[in-house]
C-alpha cells in the first residue's frame, strides 16, 4: 500500500493524492461513507459506487466483534465477502467506541476490560487481539487501538492517557508485523496521534506514531467536546510535523465546513455518520445550504432536492414528496435523505480536488463555506 501526493494548493496545505490498495485506488480529498456493523445505513451498495461514488466505506471493530463475531466474518472469508462489497475497507479499532459505548470498563496497561452494551458480557481489547481482531474483519486499512482522551481533559489527564496510547501502539506495531493477512491481499494500519488540545502533547504523539507509519496517520481525539477553533488549531500545529508523502486522516469529522477546513489544513481523509444519521432526521445538505425537510415551507415546493447535485437522488424526488414521506413516517425518506447527503459528501471532495487542482481552491473554499452553511 502506498500514498502518492499529487498536486498542492499554493495558497493553503490541501492536496491531492492517490492512496492505492490491492482493493482499489483512493483519490484524496476522500470522505468515508460509515458502515459500522457491515452497512452503510439504508444505502443499496449498487448506489454507494455508481451514485454516491463512495470509494472506500468503514467498519467497526468494536460492533463487528460483538455481532456477527469472529467465527461468522472468518468463515465468510472477511468482511468484504461478507458485505459484499470489493473496494476498500477502513476499520477503527474499537477503543472510542468501549470508552463511549460501554457502561462499565477498566482501562490498563495491558488494554480494556468491558462489558457488551448488548448483553453485558465481559470482553477485552488487548493491542495484540486487537491486531488478530482486525485480521479476521480483512480490512484494508486498521487502525491502532488507542485510547480516546475527552476534549476537555486536563493537561494532566491527557499526558497519561498519550503514554498509554504510546505503549500500546508499540505493542500494536509489533504485533502487526509478527501476523500477516488471512485473505491474500495486503493490510496497512495507521497509528493515531491523540493529545488532547495540547500543542506539545500532539507534537509529542506525532513523532512518536510517525516512527510505526506506513503509507498513512490518523489524527484522533478531536470534535468529541472541544471548540471547533481548537480542533483547526491541532490540525495547524500538526501539518508540518507530518511528512508530506503520509496519508492523513481525520477521525470522525464532520460537517461540511470542517472537511473544507480540514482539507485546508492538510487533511486527506474523513468519515462521519453526520451525513446518514442526520438525513434520516430530516436534515439534507444541499450546495445552496441546509434544509430541515419536515418544515412545513417544503409542502408545495416541487423542485428538485438540490438541482447542483449529481446523484440521481436530487433530480428524481421533490422538496414536498421528501417532506411528505418524512411526516407519513416512511422508511423511504430515510433512504433518500441518507443516499442525497452522501451523494453531497463525495460531491463535495470532487470539487475541493479539482480545485485544488486548478490552484483556487483558497478562494472557492471561503464562496463554498459561507453557501452550505446557510440555513434554508
Amino acid at each position: 500500500m502506498k500514498f502518492q501526493l499529487l498536486s498542492k494548493d499554493p495558497h493553503s496545505a490541501a492536496r491531492t493524492g492517490i492512496l492505492t490498495t490491492d482493493h482499489g485506488e483512493i483519490h484524496t480529498p476522500i470522505f468515508m461513507p460509515v458502515g459500522t456493523v457491515g452497512t452503510v445505513k439504508g444505502v443499496y451498495h449498487h448506489d454507494l459506487k455508481d451514485d454516491i461514488k463512495a470509494e472506500i466505506i468503514l467498519g467497526n471493530t468494536y460492533h463487528l466483534y460483538l455481532r456477527p463475531g469472529l467465527d461468522t466474518l472468518k468463515a465468510a472469508g472477511g468482511l468484504h465477502k461478507f458485505e459484499s462489497w470489493d473496494r476498500p475497507i477502513l476499520t477503527d479499532s474499537g477503543g472510542f467506541q468501549v470508552f463511549s459505548l460501554s457502561p462499565i470498563r477498566k482501562i490498563t496497561e495491558e488494554g480494556c476490560l468491558f462489558r457488551s452494551h448488548i448483553d453485558g458480557s465481559k470482553h477485552q481489547f488487548t493491542p495484540e487481539n486487537n491486531v488478530d481482531t482486525q485480521r479476521i474483519i480483512g480490512a484494508d486499512i486498521m487502525m491502532a487501538l488507542d485510547e480516546c482522551c475527552p476534549g476537555d481533559a486536563d493537561r494532566a489527564y491527557a499526558k497519561k492517557s498519550l503514554q498509554l496510547t504510546k505503549g500500546w501502539l508499540e505493542r500494536y506495531a509489533r504485533h502487526f508485523h509478527e501476523t500477516e493477512p488471512l485473505y491474500g491481499y495486503g493490510q496497512t494500519f495507521f497509528p493515531i496521534i491523540q493529545g488532547c488540545v495540547y500543542p506539545e502533547l500532539r507534537i509529542e504523539a506525532a513523532e512518536h506514531a510517525l516512527e510505526f507509519a506506513d503509507a498513512g496517520i490518523a489524527i484522533g481525539g478531536l470534535a468529541v467536546g472541544e471548540p471547533t477553533e481548537k480542533m483547526y488549531e491541532m490540525l495547524e500545529v500538526l501539518n508540518p510535523v507530518i511528512p508530506q508523502d503520509k496519508a492523513r486522516y481525520l477521525m470522525g469529522v464532520g460537517t461540511p465546513a470542517n472537511i473544507l477546513e480540514g482539507i485546508a489544513r492538510g487533511v486527506d481523509m474523513f468519515d462521519c455518520v453526520m451525513p446518514t444519521r442526520n438525513g434520516r432526521n430530516g436534515m439534507l445538505f444541499t450546495w445552496n445550504g441546509i434544509m430541515n425537510m419536515r418544515n412545513a415551507k417544503w409542502e408545495n415546493d416541487f423542485s428538485e432536492l438540490d438541482p447542483a447535485g449529481s446523484s440521481f437522488v436530487d433530480h428524481a424526488y421533490s422538496k414536498a414528496y421528501l417532506r411528505h414521506l418524512f411526516i407519513a413516517g416512511e422508511m423511504f425518506a430515510a433512504m433518500i435523505a441518507s443516499e442525497h447527503n452522501l451523494a453531497f459528501y463525495l460531491d463535495l471532495v470532487r470539487e475541493a480536488r479539482k480545485h485544488i487542482e486548478e490552484g483556487d481552491f483558497t478562494a472557492w473554499k471561503e464562496a463554498t463555506v459561507k453557501r452550505i452553511t446557510t440555513r434554508l
